[in-house]
């Protein structure tokens, strides 16, 4: 004989189907602010060293950057090209041309959601006749 128990259905469940489009689409969102947040932190730059003569020759440094709301990611592109001057430890350095992005008035609109971009050229080393004499 069966019990009752086993014949009657369960106590009343909703029986509609559950939405699941907002639990599945936030690991999406999650990925892609995760993603923009990586691509927005990183900054691309170079740096080419010539040289003419055993002590001295030229450099030409370049950085690009990402500007969100005025905040430039992670650093100003002109700070970065000169770091890749100074780390690169050439004896006196000196720059001989300076270019950076500037749209003028412009600006503003481009401080919004833009790239940055500069450029440093210059010498580096000690030509004969400025390399002081032994003492």
């Amino acid at each position: 004989m069966r019990s009752l128990e086993c014949l009657t259905p369960p106590i009343a469940m909703s029986q509609a189907p559950k939405s699941r489009g907002y639990e599945m689409n936030r690991p999406r969102l999650r990925v892609a602010l995760v993603g923009v947040l990586l691509a927005t932190m990183t900054a691309c730059s170079s740096l080419e060293i010539n040289r003419e003569t055993e002590t001295s020759g030229t450099f030409k440094s370049s950085a690009r950057t990402w500007v969100f709301l005025g905040w430039h990611m992670p650093r100003p592109a002109i700070q970065i090209a000169h770091e890749n001057i100074s780390d690169s430890g050439l004896p006196n350095a000196r720059e001989t041309d300076v270019h950076r992005t500037d749209w003028g008035w412009f600006n503003w609109v481009i401080e919004i959601f833009s790239t940055r971009t500069a450029y440093v050229e210059g010498t580096w080393g000690y030509s004969g006749a400025e390399i002081p004499p032994d003492r």
